[in-house]
């Protein structure tokens, strides 16, 4: 009997204890929604005086002085997409290789240490990437790197105004690759894990009927896991764009746009906040500043919902093909 009631009352109490759960989830839930939307009121309100005085003009303008508190954001807002993407452009490919070999082609006994290797870059601070850029990188770069190709694109028009300016291993390019360095340990451990979630009785089916390595990649395991590798990539997109102390190192810090050569020196919206920001006084710069952290919420927000769309539109395309 004892036994009896002792057995209700736990299925009593799971009801109440499933209710429990799911309020704490949901509250969970409903306080991350919370925090964002303080954080953007609270960015509105510090940085209305600029909003008001600039508008949207605020993007296109490329004077920062703080003496005459007169604000631009576009040599901020460039730096940032410029050193992003060119991030992307190099750690995409090179983390989908590594992805590639750990998966299909590494033999087993160095499948885990090259991965744990890989995935230890992760966790070296960010000033030591940014200390190790300017001090060793950069020398190296400018020598190897930018002079060959300079050399190599003087008087071509237009591709060589991209590589214009003095070759001293600090710019837009420089904080580009220190980047992409940065971001690989996130993409490749991403794509290394969702490649592995292939079922291996498609990938062998695929062998069976005499596919090569990369058709069974780009048939078989790129169209199951493309969810899971683009989303990897926008993790990484967001560790490039939310980057700090690396880039304040190796970028230049310079407020003026004089050509779009990726070798000149630039600023980014992320080292204008951490060089500026102790110094900034009450009034406009400081308001100038806070619009400059707006803007970045949005581009974090406006690249999140486009790869929300393109999935979207990858999923609409798989079910008309079907």
């Amino acid at each position: 009997m004892k036994n009896l009631s002792a057995g209700v009352s736990r299925r009593r109490a799971g009801p109440w204890g499933d209710r429990l759960f799911a309020w704490s989830a949901q509250g969970a839930a409903w306080l991350t929604l919370g925090l964002l939307l303080a954080i953007l009121v609270t960015l509105t309100i510090s940085a209305w005086p600029a909003i008001a005085r600039y508008g949207l003009g605020f993007l296109g303008r490329t004077v920062w002085d703080p003496v005459q508190e007169d604000f631009g954001g576009l040599v901020m807002v460039y730096g940032t997409l410029a050193t992003s993407f060119i991030a992307l452009l190099i750690a995409v490919p090179v983390s989908f290789g590594i992805a590639l070999f750990l998966t299909e082609l590494s033999p087993n006994w160095l499948k885990r240490p090259l991965g744990t290797a890989i995935e230890l870059l992760a966790a070296i601070p960010s000033i030591v990437y940014g200390m190790w850029g300017l001090l060793v990188f950069g020398p190296l770069l400018a020598t190897y790197v930018q002079q060959p190709l300079q050399k190599l694109t003087a008087g071509v028009p237009y591709v060589g105004a991209f590589f214009s300016g003095p070759p001293v291993g600090i710019g837009i390019f420089s904080a580009g690759v220190i980047l992409a360095i940065m971001i690989i340990p996130f993409i490749a451990s991403v794509m290394r894990d969702v490649f592995e979630v292939t079922p291996p009785m498609l990938k062998e089916s695929a062998y069976g009927l005499g596919a090569t390595t990369w058709e069974v990649v780009a048939k078989v395991v790129l169209p199951y896991t493309k969810t899971g590798v683009i989303g990897g990539i926008m993790l990484g997109l967001g560790r490039a764009i939310g980057e700090t102390m690396a880039v304040t190192f190796v970028i230049g810090n310079f407020n003026q746009l004089d050509s779009l050569s990726i070798f000149q020196a630039a600023n980014s919206i992320t080292s204008a906040l951490a060089n500026e920001f102790a110094e900034a006084g009450q009034g406009m710069h400081q308001a100038a500043l806070m619009y400059l952290g707006l803007v970045l919420f949005f581009i974090t927000f406006v690249i999140l919902s486009l790869s929300k769309l393109l999935l979207a539109r990858l999923r609409k395309a798989e079910g008309a093909k079907s």
